[in-house]
């Protein structure tokens, strides 16, 4: 299942990633100031992913990329994909999985891994 997942930035700020099932992101946020706003543009784009604007791009390497934007503001930009195919395979992954994403928040303790305690 593909889910989204916020944590924090090195700033203090939040991001959210969208990751597919294999847990591999998709695309990531901007920076927002405050966790709520996440979740917001994050409700936003499972209940009206229409109203979004998914504009294609390419480096100059010919990497394969798109932003997701919304009145001109753009929200989130997604990993670079080798080929447009599997950068179109990706759009078909999010719109797949979208709706039943759940969302993980990573963003109060970063060190969910600690070391283990010895046990010698």
């Amino acid at each position: 299942m593909a889910m989204f997942v916020i944590s924090t930035r090195n700033n203090g700020h939040y991001k959210f990633d969208f990751t597919s099932r294999r847990g591999t992101p998709i695309f990531s946020s901007m920076a927002c100031k405050q966790k709520s706003d996440c979740e917001l543009i994050i409700r936003a784009v499972q209940q009206q992913f229409e109203d979004f604007t998914l504009t294609r791009k390419s480096t100059p390497s010919g990497k394969h990329f798109f932003r997701l934007s919304k009145n001109g503001l753009v929200l989130a930009t997604s990993r670079y994909f080798s080929t447009p195919l599997r950068l179109e395979k990706g759009l078909e992954e999010i719109q797949k999985y979208l709706g039943e994403a759940e969302i993980l928040d990573f963003s109060e303790n970063q060190d969910i891994f600690s070391e283990p305690e010895e046990s010698f």
